[in-house]
């Protein structure tokens, strides 16, 4: 991987190979933003922030990432450019330049981070985003979903924005109408394919948790959709309160509907919720509002579990991602690169040591760590020492 002006890095080289490599260095010399640039050439987005700026080296205009990946004995060389005020391009094998989200799904990463407690702990923006990033890793069409939902989106919180501001009319009612209808459709088509990775990712989350932990709990996840909060149990409006209208296990299992079937959904609970919608002036329906509730045990892991709970189900949901690409992996896809980013001083010896055990015999693993004792035994592997601007590895050179 070479790096150009992106975050603290004026020019770095680094030479990965298949096991461990461990990157040591003192907080706050760059050992990060290594494993940032990673990431975001598998994602397009950061761990760490939502904008793009700060990802330039400070008073630089773009960033240069450039990876060549090898599978078996097939190499691709990608090159992602990042540009402040404009968009971001990208390069397959030195050809023409192409969107940066064609870039999707050629690399695989699941990465660890402090940073991940908020997955738990954080709100539910949290969650949506973890999902929508594994969905368009393992199926990158998705980036197409998922943008076309913002943008629609984006555009009848501004009609409904108008409406609250006075100056709605008949013919923004007919506007509205829709808008309605695209966003229903754009809506289904993300919430079909969120539910069926939910469906996925749910015993190897409970897995996983057994794996990191003595098994004396369950984990589990749900999707709450605000369907059903405005459907009854037949799948009717449910009025506009905003709660639902039957028990929690008579509410409809919208893991049975069709993509057409949850576009319907999506129309009445719009008309069932404009009133409210254009008194506020914000969509209240809608994936974006949607919820992924971790259970353990038979309590809601966010209030109710202890900070070594909490640390085990992180941790057990990005497993829980790792083995959905292993599965995928197995039918032809490829195996990610796990990330491991400063967790280890976060962690208790007897968490260290099942985590290590877990991913050692990953493909391929990256570590940092400010203190290299904070590395279990079971990671034994390449050690790389990160200075500031670059790294000292004579390998690299």
């Amino acid at each position: 991987m070479s790096l150009t002006d992106f975050r603290s890095y004026a020019q770095v080289d680094l030479r990965l190979e298949p096991g461990v490599t461990v990157l040591v260095g003192s907080n706050g010399i760059g050992k990060t933003n290594l494993m940032e640039a990673v990431g975001y050439l598998a994602t397009l987005s950061s761990h760490r922030v939502s904008a793009d700026g700060p990802l330039l080296r400070f008073g630089t205009e773009r960033a240069l990432i450039r990876a060549k990946l090898v599978r078996g004995e097939q190499s691709t060389v990608l090159e992602l450019e990042i540009n402040s005020g404009r968009a971001n391009r990208g390069r397959i094998n030195r050809s023409n330049p192409v969107r940066a989200r064609d870039l999707l799904g050629i690399c695989h990463t699941v990465l660890f981070a402090p940073e991940d407690l908020a997955l738990v702990k954080g709100d539910p923006s949290n969650r949506r985003r973890f999902l929508d990033e594994l969905l368009v890793s393992l199926i990158p069409r998705h980036a197409a979903t998922r943008s076309d939902y913002d943008r629609v989106l984006k555009q009848r919180n501004a009609l409904l924005k108008s409406a609250r501001a006075g100056k709605f009319t008949a013919g923004h009612e007919a506007t509205l109408d829709v808008w309605d209808q695209h966003m229903a459709r754009a809506g289904a088509e993300l919430l079909h394919a969120r539910l069926e990775l939910v469906e996925r990712l749910r015993p190897h989350l409970n897995n996983a948790y057994a794996q990191l932990t003595d098994g004396s709990k369950a984990a589990d996840a749900a999707y709450r959709s605000t369907l059903q909060t405005l459907m009854d149990d037949d799948g009717a409006p449910a009025g506009v309160g905003g709660e639902p209208s039957a028990d929690a296990d008579q509410v409809e299992d919208l893991r049975l509907l069709s993509v057409d079937d949850l576009t319907d959904r999506y129309v009445r609970a719009f008309a069932a919720s404009r009133r409210r919608e254009l008194e506020r002036g914000i969509s209240l329906v809608g994936p974006h509002r949607d919820e992924l509730e971790l259970i353990l045990g038979q309590a809601p892991a966010k209030g109710y579990a202890s900070h070594g709970e909490t640390w085990s189900m992180c941790l057990s949901l990005r497993l829980a991602s790792y083995y959905v690409m292993l599965d995928d992996a197995r039918t032809g896809g490829s195996a990610p690169i796990l990330i491991l980013d400063d967790v280890f001083a976060e962690l208790d010896v007897q968490r260290r040591r099942k985590l290590a055990a877990i991913v050692s015999g990953a493909e391929q693993v990256l570590v940092t760590a400010a203190v290299e004792a904070d590395i279990p035994e079971e990671l034994a592997g390449r050690r790389v020492k990160v200075v500031p601007g670059g790294i000292d590895d004579p390998e690299s050179r």
